[in-house]
This record gives C-alpha cells, sequence and structure tokens, in this order.
C-alpha cells in the first residue's frame, strides 16, 4: 500500500503534488470539523421568558457549578443530557423565583415591632405568592401575577367587597377561556368574601377575558354555537376527504329575548263531579168524614160517610260539577335556536387521464348527497324551522410556499437549530468535492502514468485507405506474449486489429487511454 502511493507521487508533477497536498489537508480538516461538531453535546432549553432577576439567578446558579449554557434572547440553553437534572436541583433551591415569595414571608415576621397593618401586608403579599404558585402549575402559563384589592377598615363602614386580578402570559396563544374561568373561582375560593364575578384575568396576548356573564351574552353564545357546530362537521369530513380538504362556516340566530307564557284553558265537556246530595220526602194524610147528603138526614140512613186517606211523596237530587281546567306556565330563556345556516365547501379529486395528465375535477353528485345527508344529520338541521345547507365541490388552490404548514413534524424532535444544519452540511458537501472531484481524479491519473516512457515502436502498423497513410499503433507493453514481425495474419484489416485486440486487450485499453490523455495534453 504504501509502495503504491508512494509511486503514485512520484508519478505526479510539482503542480499536481501542490493541488493533491492542499486537497488533502482541507479533506482532513472538514472531517475534524465535522466530527467536532457532530460530538458537541446538543443544547436544550432549560428555561424561557422569565424576569431578568429571575434569569440572573439561573445563570449565577449555572456559573457556580461550572455547567456551559448559552443564553439567546430570553431563552437560556444548556446540554441537553443535563436539562432534566438541572431542572431538578434548581427547583430544590427555589429557582426560577418567577412567583416571587408565598407564606415563608411570614416566617421573618416576629411580635417585637410588627404592626397589626404589617402583617396584615405581608399577609396579602403572601396569599398572592401562593396564588400566582399555583397558576404557574398550569402548563399553558409562563409567568403569572396576582393582585388582591381590600379596602382599609374603617369603624364606620361595613365590610367593602374584594376584588382581585390576575395577569397571565401564555407560552403560546392566548389563554382560553374555561382556563380564564377556573382561574376566577381559584382566586375566589382561596380568599374569604370574593366571588368570582369580582376578579378579572388579564392576558398578555389577547387582553381583557370576559367573564362568566359573557358566555350568556347572545353574541358570545352564539358563537361558541357556531365553533362547536364547525368542530363536528369538519372532523365528520376529514374522513372521507382528509385532514384540510373542507373548509365548514357555520351561522347561528340565536333567541335573545326571554319571554313568559301564562296559559289556562277550561274544557266545558271535560266535567267532573264533585259533590252529589239526595233528597226524599214521603207523607200521608186521613179525612174526617165523608161529604153531607139527604140520605144521611134520614133516619134509615147513613148517619156520615167513610172517612178519606191520601199519601204523597218527593225526592230530591242535587249534583255539583267542575269545570276541566289546564293551567301552565311557560318561560323561554334566550339561547335557542332560531335559525341555521350550514356552508360547506369541499375540495375536488385529483383525477388522472388515460395520457397521464392530472387535473382536479368536482366530486361527483353520488357522493356529495351522501355527505350532505351527513351533514344535516351532525348539525340538527330542521328545513321547517328555515335551517339551510349548501355543499359544494370546488378545487382548493394550492398554498404559496411560505404558507405551508409545518404540523408533520414529531413533537419530540424539539426546534431545529438551522445555523447548525448549515454548517454541517456546508462542510460535508466541502469534503465530498474534494474527495470527488480533486483527489480521486489526481489519484487516478498517477496510478495510469508510468514512470518512466520510453520512445515509442510501432507495434502494428495496419494497412490503411488507398491514397491515406498507414495507421500505427505504438506503446508499451510489458506483459504477454509479443508480436513476431512478419506473422501471418488475416488478410483483413478490420479483422487483424479484431484479432489483435482479442489477444492484447489490456494493452488496447491501455495505448487508447494514453492516446486520449495525449489528446487532452495538447488541446
Amino acid at each position: 500500500m504504501v509502495q503504491n502511493l508512494l509511486a503514485i507521487w512520484n508519478g505526479l508533477d510539482a503542480k499536481r503534488r501542490v493541488i493533491v497536498a492542499g486537497a488533502t489537508v482541507a479533506v482532513f480538516v472538514a472531517v475534524l470539523l465535522l466530527s467536532r461538531m457532530a460530538a458537541s453535546p446538543g443544547m436544550a432549553l432549560l428555561y424561557s421568558g422569565l424576569e431578568g432577576a429571575a434569569a440572573g439567578d439561573v445563570i449565577a446558579a449555572l456559573e457556580q457549578r461550572g455547567v456551559p449554557h448559552e443564553v439567546r434572547g430570553a431563552s437560556i440553553w444548556v446540554d441537553e443530557s443535563q436539562r432534566d437534572t438541572l431542572r431538578m436541583v434548581l427547583a430544590a433551591e427555589g429557582l426560577p423565583a418567577n412567583s416571587g415569595v408565598g407564606y415563608e414571608l411570614l416566617d421573618g415576621l416576629t411580635g417585637f415591632g410588627t404592626t397589626s397593618q404589617m402583617f396584615d401586608a405581608a399577609y396579602w403579599r403572601a396569599k398572592e405568592g401562593e396564588l400566582a404558585r399555583t397558576v404557574l402549575a398550569n402548563p399553558q402559563i409562563r409567568a403569572a401575577r396576582v393582585h388582591i384589592g381590600q379596602a382599609a377598615n374603617q369603624p364606620f363602614q361595613s365590610g367593602a367587597a374584594l376584588t382581585a386580578s390576575i395577569t397571565v402570559t401564555t407560552a403560546s396563544g392566548s389563554l382560553p377561556e374555561v382556563q380564564a374561568r377556573a382561574l376566577r373561582h381559584l382566586v375566589a375560593a382561596a380568599v374569604p368574601g370574593l366571588v368570582p364575578e369580582a376578579v378579572a384575568v388579564i392576558d398578555t396576548v389577547g387582553g381583557l377575558i370576559a367573564g362568566e356573564d359573557a358566555a350568556e351574552r347572545p353574541d358570545t353564545a352564539a358563537a361558541a354555537r357556531a365553533a362547536e357546530i364547525r368542530g363536528n362537521v369538519e372532523r365528520l369530513l376529514a374522513a372521507r376527504v382528509g385532514a384540510g380538504k373542507a373548509v365548514v362556516e357555520v351561522a347561528v340566530d340565536l333567541v335573545t329575548e326571554r319571554e313568559q307564557i301564562t296559559e289556562r284553558k277550561f274544557d266545558p265537556q271535560g266535567r267532573v263531579a264533585i259533590s252529589s246530595e239526595t233528597e226524599e220526602r214521603s207523607g200521608s194524610s186521613t179525612d174526617p168524614g165523608g161529604d153531607v147528603t139527604v140520605a144521611s138526614n134520614l133516619p134509615a140512613g147513613d148517619a156520615a160517610g167513610g172517612a178519606g186517606k191520601s199519601q204523597n211523596s218527593e225526592s230530591k237530587e242535587r249534583v255539583n260539577y267542575e269545570v276541566s281546567e289546564t293551567q301552565r306556565e311557560l318561560l323561554r330563556s334566550p339561547g335557542a335556536v332560531r335559525r341555521l345556516s350550514v356552508a360547506v365547501l369541499v375540495d375536488g379529486q385529483t383525477v388522472t387521464a388515460a395520457d397521464g395528465t392530472v387535473s382536479q375535477q368536482p366530486r361527483p353528485e353520488e357522493e356529495l348527497a351522501v355527505l350532505r345527508e351527513l351533514v344535516a344529520s351532525a348539525v340538527g338541521l330542521d328545513e321547517a324551522r328555515g335551517d339551510v345547507l349548501t355543499l359544494k365541490s370546488l378545487a382548493f388552490m394550492p398554498l404559496p410556499p411560505g404558507e405551508i404548514v409545518e404540523a408533520g413534524l414529531p413533537a419530540q424532535m424539539g426546534p431545529i437549530d438551522l445555523m447548525s444544519a448549515i454548517q454541517i452540511a456546508v462542510l460535508a458537501l466541502v469534503a465530498l468535492i474534494l474527495g470527488l472531484f480533486v483527489l480521486r481524479p489526481l489519484l487516478l491519473n498517477g496510478a495510469r502514468a508510468p514512470a518512466a516512457l520510453p520512445a515509442p515502436a510501432p507495434l502494428l502498423a495496419l494497412p490503411g485507405i488507398p491514397g491515406e497513410e498507414p495507421r500505427v499503433l505504438t506503446g508499451v507493453i510489458d506483459d504477454g506474449p509479443a508480436l513476431v514481425p512478419g506473422e501471418a495474419l488475416p488478410p483483413d484489416p478490420v479483422a487483424r486489429l479484431r484479432r489483435l485486440i482479442e489477444e492484447r486487450q489490456a494493452e488496447s485499453v491501455e495505448i487508447l487511454r494514453g492516446w486520449m490523455e495525449l489528446e487532452e495534453e495538447r488541446s
């Protein structure tokens, strides 16, 4: 191996030796830099968005331990293998102290020289610090401050209403309203006499977050209902057409007035007997005698007629009826859906023609009918109420290159260091270019170049075309049987050349290659 390298080196001229030496050094330097960059530890984010004092305390603790770190704007980066350990160690020391002090502030107070006003101020300050620590337990919140407002106690004034405010800085985006409502209840439950409506939540990105009364406003309720319906429809369509292939817009018209209806209805056909009373009477009477006639005055006649009798009876029944009555009270609160409008735009489908051309075409009507039926069931469409559903299929316009969202990167990859990637790519490209286009051609040319070139001797003279000089093959053939002059050869020049090439393949290739190199040097 060493002898081959020395032979190649001796076969090069001074200019090529300088080029080979420079290229070799450049390749070694590039490989060394690549190895150092690959062996250097990856930097990971330790803390970001800290206050000035808290960030200074963290950096001082890292320098005291001799931990390599980098400060990039408002972020502190450390070795990726030590990040989790450093976070635990710094947390044990109370770093970073972003939320201030808590109840440990009361430990420094003594009974001597501490007035009631001083103790109250320290107590509320400790309460605010503890609440801020609890708020920071939310992974979406990066920084938080809590302020509790309390009026001074006055002897002739009843207890004034308490108020509080929370200022939060989120890791990304704005704080959702659900989280803001939870923070209000958290602070209200921790401070006696404080109600959630008296707590204001302020986001450094989104500003003031509306309270619970905002959820009852018609515009807020309609927006929340529309967002819920939109999410359900998009999730349903994504299962068929794919994510991002459908755009859904929902307009919800809600009832905003409050209505109370009291209804009282009587049904004369539906009477009900509530009481019944029955009375029966019966009697009899006897007359004293019959009628006075002439016969009754004669001696042989009857002195009086027979006595008369009479009987009577009476029966009474009284029934009291109550007319059927229906009484109903109906209370209609705001929030009912008065009218619903849904517009759905579905991306077209890619169609490949027989000639290989690709085009976008609307989806077939059969598929759109099925999708329309599914969307109508998902939103609860009621055409009798006046609801409208519009579903169309059109080809989407492609996004510009700058607006492509990189949503497919795994979260565990973390942020990509663009400068480091560019440096590694440039070094690798330089090493590849030097190796392929500088060292390799020089070494191959040196390997083919002979140490000493004797004077060319004619190997074989081939009779040429009449009127032209015969062509002569020149070169040095070290191995293999030599041609004997005057040897009988085929009469055809092409056959003789083919036979020569078959017998001396390696020598023929070297001769042709030497001709090509001589032509290149002359040119």
